[in-house]
This record gives C-alpha cells, structure tokens and sequence, in this order.
C-alpha cells in the first residue's frame, strides 16, 4: 500500500508524537430531547390570545358541570322503569289528595266556628233582651215607651183601695207592660191597702192625687178605662175626677230592689 494514501498522522522521525493544540474548541455537549421539552414548557409562556381561551374554556367547564348538577334528578327519573315512574305518580296522587283533604277539614273547622260564634253572639244576644223584659216586669229596671197618664183627684176623700187595684187590673188586661203609681212601681205582687182617703200600695202610705203613669198601646189602654160600668164611670160616681192622656214617652223610673228568692231555683240546666 502506498504511504500517501495512509490516513493516520505523518509522525516525525525518532518516534515522538505531536501535542494537540492548547487553543483549539472542545466539542459542544450533546442535550437530551427531555432537557429540550423542560425548557420549552418552562418557564410558561403564554400570549394574551391563549390566556383569553384559558378563561372561556374554564367558563364552559363550569357552566357544564352546574348544568349536570341541576338535572341530576331528572336523569334519575328518564333511568327509572314505568313501574316506578307509576308508584310515583301514585304518590303523589296521594298526597295531593291528603292536602285537599286537610284544606277541607281546616274549612269546615272555620265555618263551624264562625257559626258557633254568631250562635254565641245570638244567644247572648237573646239573653240580654230576656233579661231586659223580665226586668221591666219585676220593676228592677227602668222602662220607657208609648202610654197613657191617668191622673184620679178625690176632693170627697171617697176612693177606696179596692177601686184603684180595680184600675190596676183593668190596664194589664188592656196590655200595660210597666205600671207606677204615685212613685211606687206595680210588680205581680204589688196590694192595695187602707180605706178610703187613706190608701198604701205595698204597706207605703200614697195620698190623692193618684197619678198612674202606664207603658202599653195607648189606643188599647185608654178604651179599657172608658168602658161602659169601668173604672171612669166607678170613680165618677164618688164624685172623683178622671183624666186621661196619651203620650208617645212615658217613663217609669220607679225600681224595686232585687230580691233573691229563698227556696226556688231554676229548672233550666
């Protein structure tokens, strides 16, 4: 082979061997293709375009995600079988019906007290106007409406008790509802005493004029007085005078006091 196609170095004569170049490049280190992907990705580099798709794809994730959220139970409902899509239906039927149920009894509930209040109402009512009445009637209260004034002089000193009770008999029969005479007021229990010139009514000493103030119809009551034989034609013959007014408002303000009976006590429960 010829010596100038060797491709080793031509070394000198005597052997020795040429040093390298102190000056020369070394070689350039070889990177790895993970060194290259770690520099690529960090530290991050991102351009105001990609940040914007960054926030709209964060957006879309949670709009999406509230949205599986919210029909979570209708996805229930489309899994379920008819069977149990009917036993809900059923119960719910059912419970509907229990509401309607509640609202009526709640209903009747209160119209049966707003009828037990009227009820009430009416009954106090009806037991304040019974009380009244029985009030005028025992003379504990005061009355006041249409009648007459029948007003006896006795100049002879002739009229007996028994005349005027005739008066007094002769008016409840005409419907006189209260009845007082010279301030005292006529109850069911109400005597005439005395004689004539000197009369009392309930044990009370009464002297003439006798003045009979009369609640009731007073085109009833003064005809029950005028009668042919009655009371005017009796006292007219003891040469007494009579006169007899209407009046649209008699008052009879004479009271007796309430007496609580010894041994009777209502029936009523």
């Amino acid at each position: 082979m010829n010596n100038d196609e060797n491709p080793r170095s031509e070394q000198p004569e005597g052997g020795a061997s040429v040093a390298p170049d102190a000056s020369a490049t070394p070689p350039a280190q070889e990177v790895s293709g993970r060194q290259r992907l770690k520099a690529g990705l960090w530290p991050p580099r991102l351009s105001r375009a990609q940040l914007i798709v960054a926030v709209l794809l964060f957006g879309l994730g949670l709009g999406l995600a509230i949205q599986v959220r919210s029909t979570s139970d209708d996805s229930a409902l489309r899994g379920a079988r008819q069977e149990d899509l009917v036993r809900i239906l059923d119960e719910v039927d059912d419970r509907t019906q229990r509401l309607e149920d509640e609202k009526q009894r709640l209903d009747d509930q209160r119209t049966e007290l707003e009828n037990s209040s009227d009820q009430a109402e009416e009954a106090r009512k009806q037991t304040l106007e019974k009380e009244r009445q029985l009030g005028i009637l025992a003379g504990t209260v005061a009355a006041q409406g249409p009648g007459i004034t029948l007003t006896i002089t006795d100049p002879a000193r002739a009229v007996a008790p028994d005349m005027l009770l005739d008066a007094i008999q002769e008016l409840r029969a005409a419907g006189a509802e209260a009845i007082e005479v010279n301030g005292v007021r006529v109850v069911a229990n109400t005597y005439f005493s005395g004689d004539a010139g000197d009369v009392q009514v309930d044990g009370k000493k009464i002297e003439a004029p006798y003045e009979f103030t009369v609640i009731g119809k007073p085109q009833d009551l003064e005809p029950a007085l005028n009668i042919p034989g009655g009371v005017v034609q009796t006292l007219e013959k003891e040469q007494a005078t009579v006169l007899v007014e209407r009046s649209d408002d008699i008052v009879v303000d004479a009271l007796r006091p309430v007496q609580r009976p010894d041994y009777a006590r209502s029936s009523s429960p």
